[in-house]
C-alpha cells in the first residue's frame, strides 16, 4: 500500500555563503512565529555564528529559491530573522507577498528547509512528521487498522463484490492520498482525493435511487461477539494512543478556547488570542460541547497539552461508536450494531481524528443521532439543528430530514412543521451566546464570511486557483441536490435516508475550497450502513404445485359452454 510513503522528508538543500543582502531594516521585532529582527545585519547576534548577510547569502543560492527568484523577477526582496536561538529564518517578497522561505543552521550553515508555492503560507502542506495525530501516521499502525477494518467483511469466495470496490476507495485510494501529503507533495494528494469522493458521492447516489440488491447478503467472517470484544480492544487502544502520543491541533485548541470564553460569559465571536485567531470559525454548539471538558481541565491561557482538548476528541469518539452500535441494533439487530461499531473503531479515519485532537467526530455523533431520531421529527430537527450549528455542512440536511418519513409517499404537513419548529427552537437556544452579546455580524463574519474568502491548496480548486467558474457552478448543484433529495425518491427507508445524506456531505465536501482528511468521518457514519446493510435479495417465487392448481380453479365457477343443451 502506497502508505509505506508516509514517513516525511523535509526539502533540505545546501549552498555556500555568497551572495547579497536587500536592504532590511534593523529595528528589532517580535512576531506571533517566534521571530526577531537581528540587532545588525553585518555582524553575528550574541551566541551565534551566522550574521543576517550571511544567512542570506546561504538561501539565496538555493536552488529552487533561484529559480522562483528568476521566475518572479524583478522586485524580489529578502529579510532574515532570527527563530529560536539556533535557527535563521530567511523569507523572500515579492509586492509584500512572502514566496520562498527557507531555515538555516546557525552553527553549521546548513540549510534545514527550503519551501516556496502554497508551501510558504501553508506550513501544513509542508509534510512535517506527525503534525496530525503524530504516530497514527506511521506504516505499522496505519497499514493494520486498514487490514482490521476490511478484513470481517471481504468475501473472498465473491472477490467481484461492489462492497470490496467501496471499501479500497476508502481506505485504499484515500489512503495513498494522505502518503503523498505527509510527504509534503499536495500536486499529487489533491488530484488522488478528489476522484475517491466523486466515486463515493456516485456510489451513494446509485444505492439511494436504484437500490439493487445482491444475489445474497454479506455475511460477517467472524460472529458479532467476537466483533464486540475486538471494538471493546480497538476503543481502549484508540483512548491510550490518545493519551500518550496525540496532539492537539488548532481545531481542539479553538473548541477549549471557545468553551472558556463561554464559561466566563465573554463575547465568543472576534475574541480570540494571536496564536489562534481564527479559532472562532465554527458554530456555537462546538464551543458549547467543549465547555464540560473545559471546566474538568481549565484553560491555562496558552496551546499546551490541553487536556480538555484530548478529553473532549475521546468522548466524541467513545460516543459515536456506541451511537452506532445503538442505530444498527434498532435496524437488524446485534450484528449490525457490532459491525458498524467495529467499523469505526477500526478505521484508521476516525482514529486520525481522535488523534489529531479534532472536533470533527462531534459532527459525525450529531448527525447519528439524528438519524436514531429519524422516526421522530421534533428530535430529529433538534439534533440535526445542533449538527449545522457545530460545522454548517448539515445544514444542507435540513430538507432530506424535513420530509423524511419511512415508507411514506406523500409529504405531512403536521410532521414537516413539527420538525421545523423543534429545528428552530433548537438552533434559537444554541445560539443564546451569540444573541445575548449582540454578536450576528460578528458571527458571519468570522465563520461564513470567512470561510468564503479563505484560499487553500487542499482541493483542487484551491490547488489551480482558476475554477472559480465551476466550483461555483458545483456549489449551485450541491444546493440543488439537497433540495432535490427532500422529494425524490418519494418512498423511503432509513438506508435511503443514510445514502441521501452522506451525498449530500459528500457533495458539499467537493464544493470546499479548503479540504482536509479529518472531514471524512462526517459522512462515516450512514456511509458505513449503506455499504454493510444492502437491500434484502428478492425472494425467488414459489414453485406451483397441483394443489395450488386446484385450489385456485376451485375458487371460480365452471364455464358455461355456449349453446350446450339444456
Amino acid at each position: 500500500m502506497l502508505f509505506l510513503l508516509a514517513s516525511v522528508a523535509s526539502a533540505q538543500a545546501q549552498g555556500s555563503t555568497r551572495g547579497s543582502l536587500a536592504t532590511q531594516s534593523a529595528a528589532r521585532v517580535t512576531d506571533p512565529n517566534g521571530l526577531t529582527d537581528p540587532p545588525t545585519l553585518n555582524r553575528p547576534p550574541p551566541d551565534h555564528v551566522l550574521s543576517a548577510r550571511d544567512a542570506t547569502a546561504i538561501a539565496e543560492l538555493v536552488p529552487k529559491i533561484r529559480g522562483e527568484r528568476r521566475r518572479l523577477a524583478p522586485g524580489v526582496t529578502s529579510r532574515a530573522f532570527l527563530k529560536g536561538s539556533d535557527r535563521w529564518q530567511v523569507s523572500f517578497y515579492k509586492g509584500g507577498k512572502e514566496v520562498g522561505q527557507v531555515l538555516v543552521d546557525d552553527r553549521s550553515g546548513r540549510v534545514l528547509e527550503a519551501w516556496t508555492g502554497f508551501q510558504v503560507a501553508w506550513s501544513m502542506a509542508r509534510g512535517y512528521p506527525g503534525a496530525f495525530g503524530r504516530t497514527v501516521n506511521a506504516w505499522y499502525v496505519w497499514i493494520p487498522l486498514c487490514v482490521l477494518f476490511a478484513a470481517p467483511f471481504i468475501d473472498v469466495r465473491r472477490p467481484w463484490r461492489l462492497l470490496h470496490l467501496d471499501l479500497l476507495v476508502l481506505v485504499g485510494l484515500l489512503s495513498a492520498s494522505l502518503a503523498f501529503f505527509n510527504h509534503g507533495r499536495i500536486g499529487v494528494s489533491v488530484p488522488l482525493a478528489a476522484p475517491a469522493l466523486v466515486y463515493l458521492l456516485a456510489r451513494m447516489l446509485l444505492a439511494a435511487l436504484r437500490p439493487r440488491a445482491p444475489a445474497s447478503r454479506p455475511r460477517l467472517r467472524v460472529r458479532w461477539h467476537w466483533l464486540v470484544l475486538a471494538t471493546v480492544f480497538l476503543v481502549g487502544f484508540r483512548v491510550a494512543l490518545n493519551v500518550a502520543d496525540g496532539n492537539v491541533i488548532d481545531v481542539g485548541y479553538s473548541g477549549v478556547i471557545g468553551a472558556d470564553r463561554i464559561s466566563h460569559g465573554e463575547r465568543l465571536y472576534g475574541n480570540f488570542p494571536k496564536d489562534n485567531q481564527h479559532g472562532d470559525t465554527y458554530g456555537p454548539v462546538n464551543y458549547l460541547a467543549y465547555v464540560p471538558f473545559e471546566q474538568a481541565f481549565p484553560w491555562k491561557g496558552r496551546w499546551d497539552d490541553l487536556p480538555a482538548a484530548h478529553g473532549a476528541a475521546i468522548a466524541f469518539d467513545v460516543l459515536t461508536v456506541a451511537a452506532l452500535f445503538l442505530l444498527g441494533w434498532r435496524r437488524r439487530g446485534p450484528p449490525l450494531g457490532a459491525a458498524l461499531a467495529y467499523a469505526w473503531a477500526a478505521c484508521p479515519w476516525t482514529l486520525y481524528v481522535s488523534s489529531s485532537g479534532a472536533n470533527d467526530s462531534l459532527v459525525a455523533l450529531l448527525v447519528v443521532l439524528a438519524l436514531l431520531t429519524a422516526g421522530r421529527p421534533a428530535a430529529r430537527g433538534g439534533a440535526l439543528a445542533l449538527a449545522g450549528l457545530t460545522k454548517f455542512a448539515p445544514l444542507l440536511l435540513a430538507p432530506l430530514f424535513a420530509t423524511y418519513a419511512e415508507g411514506r409517499r406523500s409529504l405531512a404537513p403536521r410532521r414537516l412543521a413539527v420538525f421545523v419548529v423543534a429545528f428552530a427552537v433548537t438552533g434559537a437556544l444554541a445560539m443564546l451566546p451569540v444573541l445575548l452579546n449582540g454578536d450576528l455580524h460578528s458571527f458571519y463574519d468570522r465563520t461564513l464570511g470567512y470561510q468564503n474568502d479563505r484560499g487553500s491548496p487542499f482541493s483542487l480548486w484551491g490547488f489551480h486557483g482558476n475554477l472559480g467558474f465551476l466550483q461555483g457552478a458545483w456549489k449551485f448543484g450541491t444546493i440543488g441536490l439537497a433540495l432535490l433529495v427532500a422529494l425524490v425518491p418519494r418512498r423511503r427507508d432509513l438506508r435511503t435516508l443514510c445514502a441521501l445524506s452522506a451525498a449530500v456531505l459528500i457533495a458539499a465536501q467537493l464544493g470546499l475550497t479548503h479540504w482536509f482528511y479529518l472531514y471524512l468521518v462526517w459522512f462515516l457514519p450512514p456511509l458505513l450502513l449503506v455499504l454493510l446493510d444492502p437491500p434484502e435479495p428478492a425472494a425467488p417465487p414459489a414453485p406451483v404445485t397441483l394443489p395450488a392448481l386446484e385450489a385456485e380453479a376451485a375458487r371460480w365457477p365452471p364455464p358455461v359452454v355456449v349453446g350446450s343443451p339444456g
